[in-house]
């Protein structure tokens, strides 16, 4: 079975294909279970490669590139994103790789007539604007930022080639995914991990928004789950739409820095210094952060537990 990851030399792409080559097999369009025979990693930059994975390097809004990667594909990934920030301050960027590099990778599975299973990493930035209190699975979406509108549109057209029987498509919006290790990206939800990684390392960090100011957040233990779980589930249980929103927990920036000081100790919390940022603050609250994710329940996608013990797994594994 050959899976294709975008965006697969990225943080959660190697995460999700150490996963899946861990498991070995996995379920096809037909329900039949499959050995994981290849990877291939899409992305800007080298995937590190073994036995059963390899690198297609290149630009996602490239057509010719993004047929050559795909082909063959039984499943696809697709994480591959302008993040939020980035795909706001370049809206020419964002549209290219969000929108056009979508319509791409569809494009070309709809042309080599396979039927695929497709998991397209969607985001809660699809809601915004006026909001009820609690979101829930019958809030329509209204993206107030460049970032999200591009997913929203890409929720739509793998729903709508999942009707045609191009694919068989399922987009999970993910909530803001913390603690990421390594450096700060462009996404305005950066921050959200640098709060607590750059204490834990040492080393002082900003806070942009008010620390009033609560989010929607996964783990990447349990975004990688939720994806593989989407992608296991028969499409028989997708009924209604094919895009949902994944469970999460709510957290207030005062709250993530409470546990900061719990696992680090008061001196990591002194590290974190508020310089408001009126954009970033401005994109942030912009964003829902209490769901009712009952439908996602109810299909045995799983949340994290509380924001302490997500701060205590990135300590044990990347804090030094």
């Amino acid at each position: 079975m050959k899976i294709v990851v975008t965006g697969g030399a990225g943080f959660l792409g190697q995460l999700l294909i150490a996963e899946l080559l861990q498991r070995g097999a996995v379920t096809d369009a037909a329900g039949e279970r499959r050995a994981v025979a290849e990877i291939v990693a899409v992305d800007q930059v080298a995937a590190p490669a073994t036995e059963r994975v390899r690198s297609a390097v290149g630009d996602v809004g490239d057509p010719a590139f993004v047929a050559r990667a795909a082909a063959g594909a039984d499943s696809v990934f697709h994480l591959a994103a302008v993040v939020s920030g980035a795909a706001e301050a370049d809206f020419g960027l964002g549209m290219r790789v969000n929108l056009d590099g979508t319509r791409a990778l569809l494009d070309a599975l709809r042309a080599e007539g396979r039927r695929p299973k497709l998991v397209f990493s969607s985001s809660v930035a699809v809601f915004g604007g006026a909001l009820p209190e609690v979101v829930t699975d019958e809030t329509t979406p209204s993206p107030q930022s460049s970032y999200g509108v591009q997913k929203l549109i890409g929720e739509l057209l793998v729903g709508d080639c999942t009707r045609r029987g191009f694919i068989d498509g399922r987009a999970v919006r993910l909530p803001t995914i913390v603690v990421r290790p390594g450096k700060p990206n462009a996404a305005a939800s950066s921050f959200a991990s640098g709060i607590i990684r750059e204490p834990l390392a040492g080393v002082e960090a900003v806070c942009p928004v008010d620390p009033r100011a609560s989010m929607w957040l996964m783990s990447p233990r349990a975004a990688i789950a939720n994806l593989v779980h989407a992608h296991e589930l028969p499409a028989a249980r997708w009924t209604g739409p094919r895009s949902l929103s994944l469970p999460g927990i709510t957290v207030s920036v005062a709250s993530m820095l409470d546990a900061l000081a719990r696992v680090g100790g008061e001196a990591a919390r002194a590290r974190v210094k508020m310089q408001p940022d009126a954009r970033i603050q401005a994109i942030v609250q912009g964003w829902p952060a209490r769901f009712d994710t009952a439908r996602a329940d109810a299909m045995g996608f799983v949340r994290d537990g509380d924001f302490e013990s997500i701060v205590r797994d990135y300590a044990k594994e990347h804090a030094r």
